[in-house]
C-alpha cells in the first residue's frame, strides 16, 4: 500500500452536527484505503506560510464514482488550516497524500466486536464496521461525545450495529458521562472478543484499561499530531512495548496509528521512559568536593 500524492478535486463540503465533511476525488487513493488509516492535506493555497499538512482520518471511500474513486474525511475547525478548508469550493483543486499509516487488523473468524469512539473520533470506525460486517461479525457501538452537536454517527451506528450505547458529557442525549462509562457492562453483555477505540487520549487510556481488565484484546487508533505524516519530523512519537517487551519511542503515522491499546505507555506520553530503548543516559550526580575546593569554586563564579 504505497502512498502516492495527487491533486484531487473537491467533490462536496457538507455539514455533519459540529463538523464538516469533505469528499475529494482522488485516484490512487480511494483504491487502496484501508479501515484506520488516514490522509494529509496540503492547506492555505500555493503561497501559504502554512507549509505543514493537516493529516484526516479516512471516513469512507468509493473506489468508483462518476468523477472517479472519492475519500471522504471529517473535520472540525481548530486553526488557520482547518479554517481554510472549511471555505473550499467544490471543483477547486487540493493537494492530499494516502493512504498512511497502518489499518486496523481484522478478525480471521467471525467475532463479537466493539467499536468505541469520542467526537468525530468514530468517522474511522464506520468503513471498519462495514469491513467486520463483511466477515461476518457482530457490531456493537458504544459512542460519545461532550454535547449531542458533537456527536458524530450516531444514527450510522444504530442502523449497523446489534446494539448502541450513546453518551454525552452533558447529559443532552443518552447516558450522561463519559463513553467509557457503560464499556464494562457492553463488554459482559455481548461477550466482546475484540474492542476497537478511536478518539481523544484520555479516552483511548480508558478505554484500552477496561479491555485489558476484561481481558479482550484492543486496538487504537491515536490522534497524535502527525506534522508530516510519513515518520521525518519526529512529532507524533509514542512509547509502546513491543513483542520482545522493550519500550521503544515509536512514530504514530508509521508504526500506528493503530496499536494495542495494552502496549502504549499512556502514563509516559510526552516524556522518553528511561527504561525505552535509546534513551538517553542521565546526567552524572556531582561529585562532593572539600571546604577548599568549594569556596574556590564560589570566588571564581562571583568574578566570571
Amino acid at each position: 500500500m504505497t502512498p502516492v500524492q495527487v491533486t484531487g478535486e473537491v467533490l462536496s463540503l457538507r455539514r455533519i452536527g459540529a463538523y464538516n465533511a469533505m469528499t475529494v476525488v482522488a485516484p490512487g487513493v480511494a483504491e487502496s484505503a484501508k479501515p484506520g488509516q488516514f490522509v494529509t492535506v496540503a492547506v492555505g493555497g500555493p503561497d501559504t506560510s502554512m507549509l505543514m499538512r493537516r493529516p484526516f482520518s479516512i471516513y469512507q471511500v468509493r473506489e468508483r464514482g462518476v468523477y472517479g474513486g472519492t475519500v471522504e474525511f471529517v473535520f472540525s475547525v481548530e486553526g488557520r488550516g482547518t479554517r481554510w478548508l472549511a471555505h473550499m469550493q467544490p471543483h477547486e483543486p487540493i493537494d492530499i497524500v494516502g493512504p498512511l499509516g497502518k489499518p486496523f487488523a481484522l478478525p480471521r473468524e467471525p467475532a463479537t466486536c466493539v467499536l468505541v469512539g469520542g467526537g468525530y473520533g468514530s468517522a474511522p470506525l464506520f468503513p471498519l464496521a462495514d469491513a467486520l460486517r463483511e466477515r461476518g461479525c457482530r457490531i456493537d457501538f458504544v459512542i460519545g461525545a461532550a454535547t449531542e452537536e458533537r456527536l458524530f454517527g450516531a444514527l450510522d451506528a444504530k442502523r449497523i450495529s446489534a446494539t448502541l450505547s450513546v453518551t454525552t458529557d452533558d447529559g443532552s442525549v443518552g447516558l450522561r458521562g463519559r463513553v467509557s462509562d457503560p464499556l464494562p457492562e457492553v463488554l459482559a453483555t455481548t461477550k466482546a472478543d475484540v474492542v476497537y477505540a478511536c478518539g481523544p487520549m484520555p479516552m483511548l487510556r480508558a478505554v484500552s484499561r477496561i479491555a485489558e481488565e476484561a481481558g479482550i484484546p484492543c486496538q487504537i487508533a491515536v490522534e497524535e499530531m502527525m506534522a508530516c505524516g510519513v515518520g521525518v519530523c519526529m512529532t507524533c512519537v509514542l512509547p509502546v512495548v513491543g513483542d520482545d517487551g522493550e519500550t521503544r519511542m515509536v512514530r504514530s503515522c508509521v508504526d500506528g496509528p493503530v496499536f494495542h491499546g495494552e502496549r502504549v505507555r499512556f502514563d509516559d506520553i510526552g516524556t522518553i521512559p528511561a527504561d525505552a530503548v535509546g534513551a538517553p543516559e542521565p546526567p552524572p550526580e556531582p561529585k562532593p568536593v572539600g571546604k577548599r575546593a568549594a569556596k574556590a569554586q564560589q570566588v571564581a563564579e562571583a568574578v566570571r
